[in-house]
């Protein structure tokens, strides 16, 4: 009996037109203010871990954001950077044209693999982060950030309700984004070891939903949705959106609010040296005279609280 062809994952995005957003938004010189932000948050989380990596994998990050803010850490050797638009970095750069989900790397070559707002956009995540963990060394550290949860929430609502209102319909226009707790479930599954998962939620306003919609190009992040509608939304709904949002999500003094959820996640290559959890029935103090606590049979009702 032939075994069964593993299931292709869905294609959520148009990653060739990604590719090319991309491109004319570094061509345009745009800045990326989300992107420096997190890069340097990610150097700084690096510094927390007492160790020198030799050999680091840069995996789709934009640019060399994530590179400068490692550069004179003392911690990192060499960075080889692997992204679609490696033709966009500087001379001299270690960069390589590769797609993050398909790593041309033999497994266990990496001490460390990085990335920077870069993952949330591939169609096969859990795919990705196995690949990920086969080539990180054993006891190698991958540390990365990629927008999630509730990423634009103020904007989806916005456009929602003003296509529904004067379109009479709705078509996909942001990007769904993972939530903490099932990142953490597909870092185990991909087989990390003491995974970590986190959210640091940065909220920035705007004058004008113009201005966000000119960072959101600036970094190269509009949509990009297979299953986006072929025509523009119509002026019209644009300004019904702009009313709506202005109505929702305005502060007192006018401005409105983007929020932008950074999800950070890390885990390690497993290896014996780790801590590992203990076996059942190992421990040798109950969990009854830890917490102070009158220990009572499964089904017993419980009684008063206890006082402190």
């Amino acid at each position: 009996m032939s075994n069964p062809r593993p299931e292709t994952p869905p294609r959520i995005f148009d990653r060739a037109l990604l590719r090319r957003r991309r491109w004319r938004a570094a061509a345009q010189g745009g800045g990326n203010f989300l992107l420096e932000r997190a890069a340097e948050d990610l150097a700084e989380r690096l510094r927390a871990v007492t160790r020198r990596f030799g050999l680091i994998l840069d995996l789709g990050t934009p640019g060399s954001a994530l590179r400068d803010a490692l550069a004179g850490s003392g911690q990192v050797g060499t960075v080889i950077t692997a992204e679609p638009l490696a033709a966009l970095h500087r001379n001299g750069d270690l960069a390589l044209a590769a797609d993050e989900e398909a790593l041309p790397f033999r497994d266990e070559s990496f001490d460390l693999v990085v990335s920077a707002l870069a993952l949330h956009w591939v169609n096969d995540l859990p795919g990705t982060l196995l690949q990920i963990r086969r080539a990180l060394k054993p006891d190698g550290l991958f540390l990365a950030v990629m927008a999630g949860g509730d990423t634009l929430t103020e904007l989806r609502q916005s456009l929602a309700a003003a296509e529904a209102e004067i379109e009479g319909g709705l078509s996909p226009r942001i990007a769904p984004f993972v939530e903490v707790r099932a990142m953490g479930t597909l870092l185990q599954r991909a087989g990390f070891a003491l995974p970590v998962t986190d959210v640091d939620r940065l909220t920035v306003r705007y004058r004008d939903l113009g201005g966000l919609f000119r960072d959101l190009r600036a970094m190269g992040a509009t949509n990009a949705l297979a299953e986006r509608h072929g025509k523009p939304l119509r002026r019209t709904t644009i300004a019904r959106a702009a009313e709506i949002y202005a109505e929702r999500f305005a502060d007192a003094d006018g401005r409105l609010r983007a929020t932008f959820d950074l999800l950070w996640v890390s885990g390690w290559a497993p290896h014996e040296s780790q801590q590992q959890p203990l076996k059942p029935g190992s421990a040798k103090m109950r969990l009854a005279d830890a917490l102070g606590a009158e220990e009572r049979s499964a089904g017993e009702p419980a009684g008063r609280p206890i006082k402190r």
